[in-house]
């Protein structure tokens, strides 16, 4: 593909908006207010828009679902990022080359000839070059230019002997002495790729390859002027100085321990290693060259004696000594430390000169190999096909800005409603950071992104308060994929790391899919709600079974036990001691069935108590128990926004993009029946229902509703007082309060006293009792004396009930007149 040509470096990336004169259109999506792109011109003056009002500043090349190679165009640095400086020079450029920026919001792949500019420098060299591009391809008449286009022009160029790279493929060079020398200068130097992908070779590397021919030439010149010194052998010396390195310590290691052994004939055992040494060697599985006797010494030591070159070597060592004695020491069988001291010095000269090579590049070539490459005439051909190559640099140029200005045309639209605005995601038209959508557990969740760093995505995406499952995708053929999906919808209960589901990505290729890591948040209001009941069922059954397990190794022990005991006492005829049943283990049942019952009945009582106010208590323990997860799930579901995740994936978001339980909703689906479906209840396989459940919540329902009447004392009304009163009745109501003298006033009492007492209190300094009233089945009439005055008041008190009723007399109504 050819290279974009460069935009505007990044130094200019902080030069102040021009001043604005092109109006914007704004909408509220995600709680921040994203700048709408409806129009060429919104595009084309996309300069003039503070960049503070960007939701994002920088996104990845790779990982994003849109054309890489329109991301690599922008990419002018080739950093792997595009950020606003590289998008700005782009809309820039396509002001300078386009007539208006009305077909780049169709998002089509193909620009009319007639769109190009004809009154600028870069329209009019793009519309030359676009003409020249059809002619090429056999449309000359054609009106558009498209992607197709460009990429056909691309194909042609990988083929092309020249391409304009300056990088020259060992293959286009004509004469096979000069191909030759390029295939050597490619083997040597390494490959640069052309934009073919094919190895070459250009200026530089051409350069660099001849200056390490010189450098070499010139180091071998220098050991050949002094080659008494440097080359004591002549050719053999290289050789004979690698065999000698090889064995220099170990072979000085051998006479240094002979002289210690001729010093003191008491160290020959030490230098020849301890017995316990040999014995663990050989205890191991021994080789040729073994490993386990590398370090002991070259032969057995001796005081002043001769390294044998042919016998008694170290195995580890044998075929290093054997190559010393070929090169070094031909026909010798022995050497003296003499020997070996003369060879020493006679080749260290050549040592210090190997160690310090030059245009160690071309070594491999070979010395002769290399003078004749200095000698020759090749580097000249070489030198006039890079000439050729950058020749049709300037047209293989233009026809990279048509490939820069097609795939632009079609996805500089969508790009930039991805990242000046988040435009697509909110439409829920797909975002490009959208990897596709999983199936698992009854659900289907779009929200779903690539994860490029494991490691950063760890760091992040806790941030986001979303509930992130990261799953494994694997699809034959393809290499191992990884996204993070978000639950916005439903519960976790049956989320958990190996869970398996479909992946589809946005080209509907399906992946197998394993969740293989999961970031806990709050899913929704719902799911807060039921929490702390699901959370109470899961520990009861987690104490059901630990108290089962215990149980049953408890009866295991029993029965182990009672067999042993039986076992004992078919041995010895003695019967097995029976344990007295204990009276105190029923007790203690019973007092614990009273205070769960007690409990129960306390519970009960206060709630029948509540009449009319029980559903605003029942909501109340609701609310206490469901109320604090829920305003937790609530605070972070209004945390919830995509930030954290792109930006752990590259991105440099600008500010908030919330995901608020509305639009979270809708991004996971639940499972819902097809519109006129239909449904059948009959499940042949569902478990046989008892009758004992419901019998026992009638029964529940039941004791309830006797407890009830028992303490309102309707049970003991209803049964003529069978059952046995609650509580006594003290209430005393009078019908009326109030009256004239001679109004005659019936009080009801529910003590069961036989008279009330009546008093004047209309002093209340000086009370005078008045009269007693007899009470028969009941009821008392008390009839207000005549001559009481008004604003005298009585008071009539039950005793026994403790009940008192005020009676107050009032005038007698006037007569008619």
């Amino acid at each position: 593909m050819p290279k974009a040509p460069k935009a505007a470096p990044k130094a200019a990336a902080k030069a102040a908006p021009k001043a604005a004169s092109h109006r914007w259109s704004f909408y509220r999506a995600g709680g921040v207010d994203q700048v709408r792109l409806d129009s060429g011109a919104d595009i084309l003056n996309l300069d003039q828009l503070d960049q503070k009002l960007w939701v994002a500043l920088s996104c990845p090349v790779k990982g994003l679902e849109i054309d890489t190679h329109t991301l690599e165009l922008l990419d002018a640095d080739g950093d792997g990022y595009v950020r606003p400086p590289e998008i700005l020079a782009a809309t820039r450029w396509l002001r300078e080359v386009l007539k208006d920026g009305d077909s780049l919001t169709d998002g089509e792949d193909a620009v009319a000839l007639a769109k190009l500019r004809k009154d600028t420098d870069e329209g009019k060299a793009l519309l030359a070059s676009a003409e020249h591009m059809l002619t090429s391809l056999g449309r000359p008449d054609a009106a558009y230019v498209s992607v197709a286009d460009a990429l056909a022009i691309a194909d042609v160029l990988k083929n092309a002997e020249r391409n304009g790279d300056g990088v020259v493929r060992p293959a286009v060079v004509a004469d096979e002495g000069a191909r030759a020398l390029a295939e050597e200068v490619v083997k040597c130097m390494g490959g640069v790729p052309d934009r073919s992908g094919q190895d070459g070779f250009d200026q530089s590397t051409l350069d660099a390859f001849f200056t390490a021919c010189t450098e070499y030439d010139a180091w071998w010149q220098q050991a050949e002027a002094d080659g008494a010194k440097v080359l004591p052998l002549g050719d053999k010396t290289p050789a004979a100085w690698a065999a000698l390195s090889k064995v220099r310590a170990k072979v000085d290691d051998y006479f240094g321990r002979c002289r210690l052994a001729a010093f003191d004939p008491r160290a020959i055992a030490a230098v020849n290693r301890e017995e316990e040494a040999y014995i663990a060697a050989a205890a191991k599985d021994l080789t040729i060259t073994a490993e386990e006797v590398a370090s002991f010494p070259l032969a057995l030591v001796e005081a002043d004696k001769p390294l044998s070159l042919t016998k008694g070597i170290n195995p580890a060592w044998a075929g290093a000594i054997a190559d010393l004695r070929a090169t070094c020491f031909a026909g010798k069988d022995t050497i003296t430390e003499a020997d070996w001291i003369a060879l020493c010095a006679k080749l260290d000269p050549h040592g210090a000169w190997a160690d310090a090579p030059a245009g160690t590049a071309v070594a491999g070539l070979g010395k002769d190999r290399v003078r004749a490459i200095l000698a020759g005439e090749q580097k000249a051909p070489l030198q006039q096909e890079i000439e050729a190559d950058l020749a049709v640099a300037p047209e293989v140029d233009a026809m990279a800005k048509i490939d820069r200005l097609v795939h632009l045309h079609r996805d500089l639209h969508q790009l930039l409603n991805n990242y000046v605005s988040f435009t697509d995601f909110y439409a829920r038209r797909g975002a490009i950071f959208q990897a596709g959508t999983l199936y698992l557990d009854r659900r289907s969740l779009e929200l779903c992104f690539h994860v490029n760093d494991a490691g950063k995505h760890a760091l992040m995406a806790p941030m986001s308060k979303s509930y992130l499952a990261y799953v494994d995708c694997t699809r034959p053929g393809e290499p191992k994929m990884q996204v993070a999906c978000a639950f916005t919808n439903g519960d976790s209960d049956y989320l958990f790391v190996g869970r398996n589901g479909v992946f589809y990505d946005r080209k509907g290729n399906d992946w197998n899919a394993t969740i293989s890591k999961i970031v806990d948040n709050p899913i929704s209001i719902r799911q807060a709600f039921f929490s702390p009941y699901k959370k109470l069922m899961r520990w009861i059954e987690e104490q059901i079974n630990k108290r089962a397990a215990a149980a049953e190794s408890a009866s295991s022990d029993k029965l182990t036990s009672a067999a042993g005991k039986a076992g004992d006492a078919a041995a010895t005829g003695k019967a097995a001691e029976v344990k007295k049943f204990d009276p105190s283990v029923v007790a203690l049942f019973s007092v614990a069935i009273s205070g769960v019952v007690g409990i129960v009945g306390t519970v009960i009582a206060v709630l029948a108590g509540l009449g009319v106010w029980l559903p605003l208590a029942i909501l109340g323990i609701v609310l206490a128990i469901s109320g604090p997860s829920m305003l937790i799930a609530w605070l972070k579901l209004r945390q919830r926004n995509l930030g954290p995740i792109l930006d752990a994936n590259g991105w440099a978001v600008n500010t908030l993009t919330k995901v608020n339980v509305p639009l979270g909703g809708s991004l996971t689906d639940l499972p819902k029946l097809p519109a006129g479906a239909e449904r059948s209840l009959a499940d042949p396989y569902a478990p046989k229902k008892s009758i004992w459940p419901r019998v026992l919540f009638v029964l529940i329902l039941l004791g309830i509703a006797a407890y009830v009447l028992y303490r309102t004392n309707l049970l003991y009304k209803w049964t003529d007082g069978y059952v046995p009163a609650h509580h006594s009745e003290v209430d005393l109501s009078a019908e009326p309060k109030s009256g004239p003298a001679g109004t005659a006033i019936v009080f009801t009492v529910k003590s069961g006293d036989d008279k009330l007492e009546v008093s004047d209190v209309t002093d209340s300094n000086a009370v005078v009792n008045v009269t007693d009233l007899a009470v028969e089945g009941g009821k008392a009439t008390f009839t207000i004396p005549e001559g009481a005055k008004a604003g005298t008041v009585y008071e009539i008190i039950d005793s026994c009930g403790g009940g008192t009723v005020s009676i107050e007399v009032t005038a007698p109504p006037e007569a008619p007149k």
